[in-house]
Formats: structure tokens, sequence, C-alpha cells
């Protein structure tokens, strides 16, 4: 009778695999700063998905119910967004060190700038920061939109009740009636963020 032996791995392979492991972890966390796990149940029933700037639009007949936050930015200055009704509001989740942030911050006011004169309202959601860090980021890139100071995680929560937020950043496009119209997560595209607000504007025109 043949008896085998069972053959262990070198140290060099199990370093090797460890070190493959490590780089899959790390290509898994770039497509965006924060992404939690589990399932949720989305709008439209499609579930939980990762932050690759994956883009979702419901139609004015298949939206749930209007989203109201409220809280304070980081003048301290109260913040309802059931001021800005009859706008078109684009909601952006972010921190400071956030590295999809910081680079899609130049998107953002840049098609912020162009519907200035519309009826579009800007408005940032932050449960990270605290005042420094997030005025400093508001500084650098010209910021001119309020963001709602959101350690408490009531405006987040109020959000997530109607639609996933799943990674940060995740961009927003509501209706003029306060529903969500469009969800982007993660990083935005100028084009992509152009697009969605000027189709929802279009709605009532």
């Amino acid at each position: 009778m043949l008896f085998s032996r069972e053959r262990r791995p070198s140290r060099g392979i199990l370093r090797a695999g460890s070190a493959l492991v490590a780089s899959i972890m790390m290509v898994a966390g770039v497509s965006a700063c924060a992404a939690d796990s589990g399932n949720s149940t989305d709008v439209a029933d499609q579930g939980y998905q990762s932050g690759d700037g994956s883009v979702r639009t419901w139609a004015p007949n298949e939206r749930g119910q209007s989203v109201t936050l409220t809280g304070t930015d980081y003048a301290g200055q109260p913040v309802d967004s059931g001021e800005f009704s009859g706008k078109v509001v684009v909601l952006n989740t972010w921190y400071a060190a956030c590295p999809p942030c910081r680079a899609e911050a130049p998107t953002l006011l840049e098609v912020q700038q162009k519907y200035a004169a519309q009826d579009v309202q800007f408005l940032g959601i932050n449960r990270t920061d605290d005042a420094g860090a997030a005025q400093a980021f508001e500084r650098e890139f010209s910021i001119a939109w309020p963001s709602i100071n959101d350690e408490s995680g009531n405006a987040i929560a109020t959000l997530a009740g109607v639609v996933p937020v799943k990674a940060v950043p995740t961009t927003i496009v509501l209706d003029r009636e306060g529903k969500v119209a469009a969800r982007v997560l993660g990083q935005v595209e100028k084009s992509t963020l152009d697009s969605l607000i000027s189709d929802v504007l279009g709605e009532n025109a």
C-alpha cells in the first residue's frame, strides 16, 4: 500500500501568496473611499453596487417619497433642503481626505457654475470632517455651496431610507419635488452630471 506524504508549500510560496492577496485587496479598495458591505434594497430593487461610477436613474413615475435633509453647515448656519423646493438639488457626499472627492471637486464646481443662473442647488453631506478640515477643503476648491456637518449621521440615514448611499463620494440628483431622480456611486464625470441635471431640469420645461 502506498502512502502519500502531505506537501506543505515553501515559505517563498507562502510569502508570494500573501503579497498577491494584499495586492488584490488594494485594487478592490480604489474604486471609492468607503463602501459598506452587505445587502440593501434599492429604490428599484437593484441591491448593493460598488462605488465604480455606476449610474442609476428613475423615471418620474418610478420615484419614491420626497427627501428633506436638515442640519447645520460648517459655519454653524442651519440648512434645510426643503427650502430648495421647486429647484433641482444635487447632493454630494464627501470628506476632505478622500482622493475621489478631491478629484471630482473641480468637476462639481464647473457644473455648478454652469447652472448657477438656473433652478439648481448643490448641497454637500460630510460625516467625517471637523470644521477645520472641511472649510480648508472648501477654500482649496472654491466650493460655494453649503455642506451639512453630518457627524451624527442623521442626514445620511434620512437619505439612505430612500436610496442606498453605499460609497463616498456618492452624487444624487433630486427633482423639483425633492424625489430621487438619479444616483452616481463613486466619482462622477462632468458629462454624466451635466446630462443628469439637464434631463431633470427639462422635465418641467
